[in-house]
């Protein structure tokens, strides 16, 4: 059976980003293993840098050691409510610190009296408010770098497994060349930023075609079907990318009346949107009688992860009256949370298993509360807004999504009436 830390989730995530984005692998747990220093030593020699947490009722304090076979100076710390507190003593070996003979030594660890011993500089370098702890639980893990060579190349190759399965993915039943995704969301929220990535990562190198504005006014004003070329043989992705103006609360976002003729087909690339004057039907340059290649066949919500707790009760129901128009129309639709990389204790090397993280898990829950999506209509990304190269972390996620949004457009296309697809 597994064992499992006794740190929250929250605890450890600072801990490890503490000492340099670290993964940590539980080896000793003293009340699996015993608590015994013989026992401790036996499973935790020669296994690089490691890290001893020991937890008691009101503290969680420890040490760090870079070497854990050798001399070198040892990283002691306590965890606070908001910060970390430190002091380095040493060198020693991390054993030292479990040996009680050694006279005039700074810390000790107890085991079998299960407590902790520390000198009076100790004690007010960690802010701790006494010089002995009596504790309840030791482990010690391994710490690994999240990102290391295994990892990114194992991250490498799903990039090119998802790359092959969407350039040669074909539309349900042949039923049109290139499925049609709309992006709808906040002004703002990143749709255009969304476009961007996925043309960088098939072009394989960052671009923006699309313009990316403020966040409190966005860009895009025209309706645009973006056809994205494959940097690597020039051909026609099968997929469309259809941008549009942001939503808001206040008159200058969407019309709401436009999005019927948007997921009909009816409305050209390039139109100018105005928000105080509703698309016309038979226009010089409308689409009269639109094809099923012309319809929408998935709509992304596009949502800024940082903000989906505190949306208006404006735009929830503006999103839930869209909903609403596509559960009509018979269309698939999920969700696309954008800025994930940016909450709160989140580094790049989380993206590798972004979904288990205690922040997003709590994102996906909120939009789930709120708007209604099922968990599994979730996706998470991290745009390229800053980055100068490819990042394969993030190129995964994107292509991941994507995929996602392709099958639901099958799903749409497969559950379409006969009379539709002729």
């Amino acid at each position: 059976m597994a064992m499992t830390t006794c740190l929250t989730w929250m605890q450890e995530k600072k801990l490890q980003n503490y000492f340099g984005e670290k993964q940590f692998v539980l080896l000793y747990k003293a009340s699996v293993h015993k608590f015994s220093k013989e026992s401790l030593l036996q499973r935790c020699s020669r296994q690089g840098p490691v890290i001893a947490v020991i937890s008691s009722e009101d503290h969680i304090v420890g040490a760090y050691a870079q070497k854990s076979d050798e001399e070198d100076f040892i990283i002691l710390f306590a965890f606070h409510e908001t910060t970390i507190s430190e002091c380095k003593i040493g060198p020693f070996r991390l054993s030292t610190l479990f040996y009680a003979s050694v006279r005039d030594f700074e810390f000790r660890i107890y085991l079998e009296q299960k407590n902790v011993a520390m000198s009076l500089t100790v004690m007010n370098q960690l802010g701790l408010p006494q010089r002995r702890i009596s504790f309840q639980e030791c482990e010690v893990f391994r710490c690994e770098d999240l990102l290391d060579k295994r990892r990114m190349d194992g991250i490498a190759e799903l990039k090119e497994s998802l790359l092959s399965a969407v350039r040669a993915y074909e539309p349900y039943g042949g039923l049109v060349h290139q499925t049609r995704i709309l992006l709808l969301g906040p002004i703002g929220a990143g749709k255009s930023s969304f476009f961007n990535s996925v043309r960088s990562v098939f072009q394989g190198h960052v671009t923006n075609k699309a313009l990316v504005g403020y966040k409190t006014t966005g860009m895009s004003e025209k309706y645009r079907t973006y056809f994205i070329k494959d940097g690597k043989n020039g051909n026609s992705l099968p997929f469309i990318l259809c941008d549009s103006l942001g939503l808001s609360e206040e008159e200058e976002g969407l019309c709401m009346d436009d999005i019927p003729y948007i997921l009909k087909g009816h409305i050209p690339d390039r139109y100018q949107f105005n928000s105080m004057e509703p698309f016309i039907p038979g226009l010089d340059n409308c689409i009269d009688s639109p094809l099923l290649e012309h319809r929408i066949h998935c709509v992304a919500f596009v949502l800024d992860a940082n903000s989906v707790e505190h949306l208006s009760h404006e735009m929830v129901e503006k999103i839930r009256k869209i909903r609403r128009e596509l559960i009509k129309c018979g269309v698939v639709h999920v969700v696309l949370l954008t800025h994930v990389d940016t909450l709160d204790l989140i580094t790049k090397g989380d993206l590798i298993d972004i979904y288990r993280c205690v922040p997003v898990k709590l994102k996906l829950e909120a939009v789930h509360r709120e708007l209604g999506f099922a968990l599994s209509d979730i996706f998470v990304v991290s745009n390229y807004t800053s980055e100068w190269e490819l990042e394969p972390i993030m190129d995964v996620l994107i292509l991941s999504a994507l995929r996602q949004m392709l099958w639901a457009a099958d799903d749409f296309l497969e559950d379409l009436p006969l009379k539709e697809t002729s």
